[in-house]
């Protein structure tokens, strides 16, 4: 692309740029010959009337027509001989008189003027020289003759050849210049086309951390920048697809993982009631067993249907009274805080917030539930709305075993359990704060958690929307 934008760009101005030489030349030359011409024309008509007057004045004196005619030739050459000048007589179509400088006349063209009036200009080679020629009738009564002037104009033809060579040498140097110039402009402008075809063929074979150096302010520059930003959005979009497909892979794997073993269990229990004779007793532990596995199951189904349906919906936002949103979600953990004897308290400084009150409840539920089970024996647990600059917060801090650094980074992973075991004894399917999570984003909130080893966790909820 650049070789040929090159070729072409410098054939077209060779192409103009020597077409405006030649014809800057020939116009010159042109008038230089019109000037010229105009001036023979002029001095033909004086030399022809001054050799008529001093004719009649020689035979007035009683000197033959002829000899005066030749005497006045003489004299006439003489004077303008010296001037590049040559003059020729003719009568009635045969040269009399004839000495053109450097050169002799053989067989001249005889001018052929039907009015006494009339000048022939021409140009004519005489010798190796150009001339201008200028031919007419002496003033009457001598209109028997012709008079031709020949102008010798071979050192303008001369100069103009020398000016034209030298225009066309200085222009084939200017050209020379003009050929380096424009291949470093061409290399200034499609070095950021070569970086972007690099930087693209690289993007291509999945290196997405490519960019182009970017200097200066003018458009490339700013072609530059465009590039580097989308390169840059590119490589954030595919390390969010990376992500994404590594947290479905992972997703998958835990699904499986947790389908896995209720499904053994059921079946290894079906099978145990079905080929082995037992007790009563003994066929009610194993249905048990089997109705307690399927109901996880159905709790995993149930919770992975929530958040299909909280992805695909949109929600309808009322005022809810936050007191009674928190003595709702206190009421429906009581009988189990009563039974770990977890003592739970909570506050409220603002009485209105805006959000989907089912939803807010599965989530302030959850959050509680997670609370209960990492309370200990008589454990305690505070459920707070306050307004923290500007923002209403609602936090939820239990006294429980707490969790380490590494692990808060994962806790909204579905499936993840902070257990490395992954006992079930907490029971739960796993996908509780991931549903918080997905619930927080659709209020426009932030969903946080701090905690520390042996000292319990705070859940915190954070509307961005400010008051």
């Amino acid at each position: 692309m650049k070789s040929r934008t090159f070729l072409l760009t410098l054939i077209l101005f060779l192409l103009f740029f020597n077409s405006g030489i030649l014809l800057a030349s020939v116009v010159n030359l042109k008038s230089n010959l019109d000037s010229s011409k105009e001036r023979s024309l002029r001095e033909h008509y004086f030399i022809a009337a001054s050799y008529a007057k001093d004719i009649n004045a020689l035979e007035n004196r009683g000197d033959p027509l002829d000899a005066a005619i030749e005497s006045l030739y003489r004299s006439y050459y003489d004077f303008y001989s010296k001037q590049k000048v040559s003059l020729a007589v003719f009568k009635e179509g045969q040269q009399l008189y004839a000495d053109v400088t450097g050169a002799s006349i053989q067989s001249p063209k005889i001018p052929r003027v039907s009015k006494a009036s009339e000048r022939l200009v021409s140009m004519e080679k005489l010798g190796n020289k150009e001339h201008i020629s200028v031919a007419g009738a002496l003033p009457a009564p001598y209109d028997a003759y012709t008079l031709a002037y020949y102008y010798d104009v071979s050192d303008i033809i001369s100069s103009w050849n020398k000016m034209t060579m030298m225009l066309f040498l200085v222009g084939m140097l200017f050209c020379a210049l003009l050929a380096v110039c424009l291949l470093l402009v061409l290399n200034r402008v499609f070095k950021p086309l070569q970086q972007i075809s690099a930087a693209s063929q690289s993007i291509a074979q999945g290196q997405y951390e490519n960019r182009i150096e970017v200097s200066g302010h003018d458009e490339l520059a700013e072609m530059a920048g465009s590039f580097n930003h989308m390169a840059g959005e590119i490589q954030s979009q595919m390390q969010q697809l990376e992500t994404a497909a590594r947290q479905k892979q992972q997703f998958v794997d835990n699904l499986a993982h947790e389908l896995r073993t209720p499904l053994t269990a059921i079946y290894g229990y079906a099978e145990y009631i079905q080929k082995i004779v037992r007790t009563e007793e003994d066929k009610l532990f194993a249905t048990n067993y089997i109705m307690s596995e399927s109901r996880r199951l159905q709790n995993i189904a149930y919770r992975l249907l929530d958040m299909a349906t909280l992805r695909e919906n949109s929600i309808q936002l009322t005022e809810v009274h936050m007191s009674e949103l928190i003595r709702q979600v206190e009421e429906a953990l009581s009988l189990r805080a009563a039974e770990q004897q977890i003592h739970i308290a909570y506050t409220c400084e603002f009485d209105l917030l805006r959000c989907d009150a089912d939803l807010m409840h599965i989530l302030l539920v959850n959050l509680l539930d997670n609370a209960l089970k990492a309370s200990g024996q008589g454990g305690a647990i505070l459920m707070n709305a306050s307004i923290e600059k500007g923002m209403k917060v609602i936090s939820i801090q239990d006294n429980g075993k707490g969790m380490a650094a590494d692990q808060l980074v994962h806790i909204t992973e579905a499936f993840y359990r902070v257990d490395s075991s992954r006992s079930r004894s907490g029971g739960g399917a796993g996908l509780g704060l991931t549903l918080c999570q997905q619930i927080a984003t659709h209020h426009q909130a932030e969903l946080s958690f701090s905690s520390e080893l042996g000292k319990g966790t705070t859940a915190k909820l954070t509307f961005t929307n400010s008051l």
